[in-house]
């Protein structure tokens, strides 16, 4: 656990202790062949050693039958070798002849005789405290064979292999304190850019959202990083921005009615008067009262869109008939500005909430009627390609929406004239909840304006 805490608080510690483990198993591996070379090196001159000793013998065993004279020749078959012993023994005589007094009968009799002298078949015994590395081969000479057993004393190989193993660790040891420091100072001057990249990160606030880190900058390796960080910095501006103009617009929303509601108390009760102007006054209240409550609610319900908290409830639907529903209902409304609904298109069946589609495709229906001029006609198309079905609602306006408000027609209180003057009974959530609505089907919708004709196109999975 506290290995993992330290891991996720520090990147050059977890950098540096992979590196420090990848370090100390590359030197301890290299320390390790070092050893085991110089091992096999003094193993191989032993066995030379003990060949030339062995071929030695077998030469005086050729040259002299006499056991005494073979003896005194024995005694000088090896000169110029250093710590080198050897005895021989035959059935006959169980011990000729052995060097300086040393005898490996008793520690070597358990041994089988090797044929030839290799790293192979070397042997290594301890006799009176001495190490000893050697060989036993049999020769047979005139009828007679002989176990010689040859040997070399380990002692100044063993003190040398301890002296070098210490030393050679020692400089193991110091290479790699010395390593781990300059992969240490390596990892931070690495990080360098890193820092840096938080540092220009940390200057970003709310009022310099506009700020983006160049990827020239940055290293390659950091460079998606920034990506993802410019990518969210920039829905942050557009949510900061959104949010802006929500908080301007709710509060020029709720400005106009309660002015209204104050002004006409005021008015109202400046001085006595007949209990109609009072009776008046509250229906007059009692509107602007409910025009806000319709917004509160409007803005509550898209608040619950917003965190997840409206599941559509599916079912087989005919979006045709629900249109002509729609439309049947919005006939009386359009037939007071002479205008004509006309729908065009086939039967199309989607899984979809009844409810609340209807609510989004009424707010389109009656965004429309208010915008069209008296006398035109409305038309709402219906048509289906790849398993999407879009429904499109066609209607005359007396001037194109410019191509900078269409992407913004679905934001809350958003109004394209810039005065933001009410010229209706809407209250500017319309097109937001519809979007909202399509969106929780898996749809979009979109708008189009060209040749005085407002497009608003609606699209749903089937």
């Amino acid at each position: 656990m506290l290995v993992r805490k330290i891991r996720l608080r520090s990147l050059t510690l977890r950098v540096l202790l992979f590196a420090s483990i990848a370090i100390g198993l590359g030197l301890f591996l290299t320390a390790s062949l070092v050893i085991s070379s110089v091992n096999h090196h003094f193993l191989e001159q032993d066995a030379a050693e003990l060949e030339v000793i062995t071929q030695s013998i077998e030469t005086v065993l050729k040259q002299s039958n006499d056991a005494i004279q073979l003896e005194k020749a024995l005694s000088q078959a090896v000169s110029g070798h250093h710590s080198v012993y050897y005895q021989v023994r035959s059935r006959q005589i169980p011990l000729l002849f052995r060097s300086n007094n040393t005898d490996f009968t008793q520690t070597t009799e358990s041994f089988q005789p090797s044929q030839n002298i290799d790293t192979d078949n070397l042997r290594t015994w301890k006799s009176d405290g001495v190490t000893y590395r050697g060989a036993i081969i049999t020769i047979s000479e005139n009828g007679i064979s002989f176990r010689v057993t040859a040997a070399v004393d380990m002692g100044f190989h063993l003190k040398f292999l301890n002296e070098f193993r210490e030393t050679l660790w020692f400089i193991m040891l110091g290479t790699s304190i010395a390593t781990v420091l300059i992969t240490w100072l390596g990892i931070r001057q690495g990080l360098l850019p890193l820092r840096g990249l938080s540092n220009s990160m940390r200057e970003i606030e709310t009022n310099h959202l506009n700020v983006r880190i160049d990827l020239v900058t940055v290293p390659i390796e950091l460079q998606e990083l920034t990506q993802s960080f410019n990518y969210m910095i920039g829905r942050l501006e557009e949510g900061f921005e959104r949010l802006s103009h929500f908080s301007s617009d709710i509060a020029h929303e709720l400005r106009t009615p309660l002015t209204n509601l104050i002004t006409q108390t005021q008015v109202t009760l400046s001085k006595t008067r007949e209990p109609d102007t009072y009776k008046e006054l509250i229906y007059s209240n009692l509107e602007e009262l409910e025009r806000l409550t319709k917004m509160v609610g409007d803005m509550l319900w898209l608040a619950k869109c917003d965190n997840d908290l409206v599941k559509p409830v599916m079912e087989q639907l005919d979006l045709k008939e629900e249109i002509v529903v729609l439309l049947d209902f919005f006939e009386v409304l359009a037939e007071e500005k002479k205008i004509s609904l006309i729908v065009e298109g086939q039967k199309t069946n989607i899984m979809g909430d009844r409810s609340l589609l209807r609510r989004a495709f009424s707010n389109l229906l009656s965004n429309a009627i208010r915008h069209t001029p008296q006398g035109k006609n409305i038309l709402v198309r219906l048509e289906t390609t790849n398993n999407i079905a879009s429904i499109s609602i066609i209607n005359p306006s007396s001037d194109d929406i410019p191509s900078e408000h269409l992407s913004r027609l679905f934001d809350r209180f958003y109004r394209v004239d810039p005065s933001r003057q009410q010229q209706s009974e809407g209250v500017g959530l319309g097109l937001a909840i519809t979007k909202s609505i399509i969106e929780s089907h898996g749809g979009n919708i979109i708008a189009r304006s060209n040749s005085n004709t407002v497009i608003l196109c609606a699209s749903l999975p089937m």
